[in-house]
């Protein structure tokens, strides 16, 4: 990977890790399943009339909306919604990233090699570090749930990879077709039009404004800027490679519900976040001392990936 696409890979992890904080606060005007397929209608509406379909296989574009759209975000919102703390939950979520290493290796057989592999490992125990410090805040359902949406986003990831879309960023956009109908069907079913149409009175209050605002910086920052760049790295390089920047996110998340929402932070966890850094660092090739090495055996690879 290049500079400037470790750099972009860096973007979309602070974009995520802020996300949490809008989908927190649209939750509190919101019903969970309701706000995942309103967030992706209020996408696919513009995206089917102005956007040409991707030029790629249809189960991939159908995988990818199932997999990171629907499963993803059903799982997260409604663990979010049932007391999932709001940093802990971009913590937990990045179980996508070895997920997503272990079905690559296991599925499409991308290569690892020791750099990959030594970074993935530094970054899940970082991971963990912060997991034990935050899990007595979070009962165990909801750290279930959570773990749910991250084998949907590494699915989602597989499918990405597979599509290789010939504009990455078409694929971002009309993945948000896919998860509408069947989590408009579950919102109906579980939340019922009478939540629904409640979730529409008091727009005009603080909460109201505040759900909004954090709709429009879920749908414009975190869907089509964050998925787009996200979807663009991975029809470059092999899964294994761009996954672990997802790592990055729950530094971000962490920080910023320590700030915002005054949730805890100590050193330990502290501690944890920069081991993550470093583990994305090395992971993705990025350190002097294996660069050389990823260079020779993951870009062969690359060009004749399935």
């Amino acid at each position: 990977m290049t500079t400037r696409e470790r750099l972009l890979g860096v973007l979309v992890a602070v974009l995520w890790g802020l996300n949490f904080l809008a989908i927190h606060l649209s939750l509190e005007q919101f019903p969970p399943f309701f706000l995942v397929a309103l967030r992706f209608a209020l996408i696919a509406v513009p995206t089917m009339l102005l956007v040409p379909r991707p030029d790629v296989p249809l189960r991939w574009l159908i995988g990818y909306g199932l997999g990171f759209g629907t499963l993803q975000f059903l799982f997260l919102y409604w663990a979010m919604a049932t007391g999932m703390p709001t940093g802990l939950a971009s913590l937990v979520l990045q179980a996508s990233a070895p997920f997503t290493v272990v079905l690559g290796s296991t599925l499409l057989r991308e290569r690892l090699d020791r750099g990959q592999v030594a970074g993935i490992l530094l970054a899940v125990a970082g991971l963990t570090v912060i997991g034990v410090q935050q899990l007595g805040t979070a009962a165990l359902g909801p750290f279930l749930l959570t773990l749910l949406g991250a084998l949907g986003w590494a699915l989602g990831n597989l499918s990405s990879r597979l599509a290789k879309p010939s504009k990455p960023l078409h694929l971002a956009l009309w993945m948000s077709v896919v998860p509408v109908l069947p989590m408009l069907v579950v919102s109906l079913w579980v939340e019922g039009p009478a939540r629904i149409a409640q979730s529409f009175v008091g727009l005009a209050t603080p909460t109201g404004l505040l759900a909004i605002g954090g709709l429009a910086y879920t749908i414009l920052l975190g869907t089509v800027v964050g998925s787009g760049i996200w979807t663009w790295l991975l029809s470059r390089h092999p899964a294994a490679r761009v996954a672990p920047f997802s790592m990055l996110v729950p530094v971000v998340g962490l920080l910023a519900a320590w700030v915002v929402l005054g949730e805890t932070l100590d050193g330990v966890e502290i501690a944890g976040a920069v081991t993550v850094v470093l583990g994305v660092l090395l992971g993705s090739g990025a350190l002097p001392a294996m660069r050389g090495r990823a260079a020779a055996e993951v870009e062969p690879h690359t060009a004749h990936a399935p």
